[in-house]
């Protein structure tokens, strides 16, 4: 096993076990706390970037540190160090407890030890491999994304690698660890041609270590960074106007992720923010789409063992066939619904306090052939890959745009088309959505969510989908 695997057990400033947990623990609770937790986190991580033909930076970061939560009714205290002494992390613990204004002494907390299930097995961490692997790594994609095609005029490579090793005692009795590998390669490439200049990109990783490239090669990547760039060079301007649009399946669940998801995040229910407030057991989508959080698939970039409460997460059922059935929980918004946790409390850091998140959102397969999709559109825009996009959670509105999306005219993909931007509203769009594929595919780890200044990596999910009406954004009228 690796080097990185625990830190905390031995080698570290303070030997973490049952016993310390309890002890500070107690000194959280000791003015009279309803709950309390530890969260404890140790982050190894690795970035290398490539430019034109030249390893331009390279890097390692290490931190760690320990985070106590204290909860007192709705009221929550937060303190944190990097001193990972007996002296300070008491302190924090301390801190944190002065949310409370006095109480009785705490019961003794008994904590036990939770095995969870191993979501991401990883052969190799990257981290453990010489900076010379990954220099070569990114020198592969330069070279095959030049060999590709003479247009090529510049190419920048990146790795990023992350170990993040995590332990979390609560004082309602949980006492678990976690072992959280993370990598992710990037291609961009721009290709020029009389006067002419067009980017394209390639990605992908996840919870997984080098065994990664076995199935996906940096000069897959590099390849297909170049075909998307040669394909937009001949791209022509995007109409304006309500028309059909169809989803490619995979990363188009970013739109899902943006425009439903975080509606669906049960902080935003809590406060009554969310246009899906106390909507539960209401028609909120067309019948055929059904929309979980699934934190369980192997090696997905948003995929965990333990939240960051501890909890083991499942399959979090959000929409069903087209009813609201639930919302993604942590402890404290679970409470307030008198429903069990998620295992959707996520933080960014020991730095930062846990919240409902995202893991990997998908919207299930359906019925239809993809083909079939595409025929029965008579004019409309093919949405292949998407790039930046804003939504207002309070009523789902949202504009995205695209950065590879082609015409459909007659049923056929034609044009591709440039300048597209699809504008519309979440709940809105998943009413309108009249055909869905059988081809459910997850994004290849590229994502990252954020949230009130707290970025988590996430995935999403999505099949071949039809929606019937919807506002796109270009500069061709007509």
């Amino acid at each position: 096993m690796s080097r990185y695997c625990a830190p905390f057990a031995a080698g570290g400033p303070a030997e973490v076990d049952a016993a310390l947990a309890r002890r500070l623990l107690a000194l959280a609770l000791a003015r009279g706390g309803d709950y309390a937790d530890l969260f404890y986190e140790y982050d190894v991580s690795g970035s290398y970037a490539y430019e034109e033909g030249i390893l331009k930076a390279a890097g390692r970061s290490v931190s760690a540190g320990l985070g106590v939560r204290v909860q007192k009714g709705d009221a929550t205290g937060y303190a944190y160090v990097e001193d990972l002494s007996i002296e300070a992390m008491e302190h924090a613990a301390r801190t944190a407890a002065q949310i409370a204004d006095g109480g009785g002494a705490p019961e003794p907390v008994g904590l036990v030890a939770i095995d969870p299930a191993s979501r991401y097995v990883v052969e190799r961490l990257s981290l453990d491999l010489p900076g010379e692997d990954k220099r070569a790594l990114l020198a592969r994609a330069d070279a095959a994304a030049r060999a590709a095609d003479s247009r090529v005029s510049r190419v920048e490579a990146s790795f990023a690698e992350q170990v993040r090793e995590i332990l979390i005692a609560t004082s309602d009795g949980l006492f678990v660890r976690d072992l959280q590998p993370l990598l992710r390669i990037g291609v961009r490439v721009i290709v020029e041609v009389d006067g002419k200049r067009q980017a394209g990109s390639s990605g992908g990783g996840g919870r997984t270590g080098w065994d990664y490239f076995a199935g996906k090669t940096p000069e897959d990547h590099a390849r297909e960074a170049v075909r998307q760039a040669l394909v937009m060079l001949d791209a022509r301007e995007a109409p304006a106007g309500e028309m059909d649009v169809v989803l490619a399946p995979g990363d188009s669940g970013i739109l899902l992720h943006e425009a439903v998801g975080h509606g669906l995040e049960a902080d935003f229910n809590r406060k009554k923010t969310s246009n899906y407030s106390d909507r539960v057991g209401e028609r909120v989508a067309s019948e055929l789409c059904t929309v979980v959080d699934d934190a369980t698939l192997a090696n997905s970039r948003g995929s965990i063992n333990v939240d960051d409460e501890g909890r083991v997460p499942e399959q979090a059922l959000l929409i069903e066939q087209g009813i609201l059935r639930g919302y993604m929980q942590d402890r404290q918004s679970s409470a307030f619904f008198h429903v069990a946790p998620t295992g959707n409390g996520r933080r960014e850091s020991f730095k930062s306090h846990p919240m409902p998140r995202m893991t990997n959102t998908l919207l299930y397969a359906g019925p239809h052939d993809p083909e079939e999709i595409v025929k029965s559109v008579e004019r409309g825009v093919y949405a292949s890959k998407f790039g930046g996009g804003q939504v207002d959670i309070s009523n789902g509105d949202f504009v995205f745009s695209l950065t590879e999306g082609y015409l459909i005219e007659g049923g056929k993909l034609t044009a591709p088309l440039k300048g597209v931007n699809l504008i519309g509203n979440g709940p809105d769009v998943m009413r309108k959505v009249t055909m869905l594929g059988r081809d459910m595919e997850l994004s290849d780890g590229i994502w990252t969510c954020g949230k009130e200044g707290q970025s988590v990596p996430v995935g999403v999910g999505c099949p071949t989908v039809k929606i019937s009406g919807m506002t796109v954004g270009g500069t061709q009228i007509g």
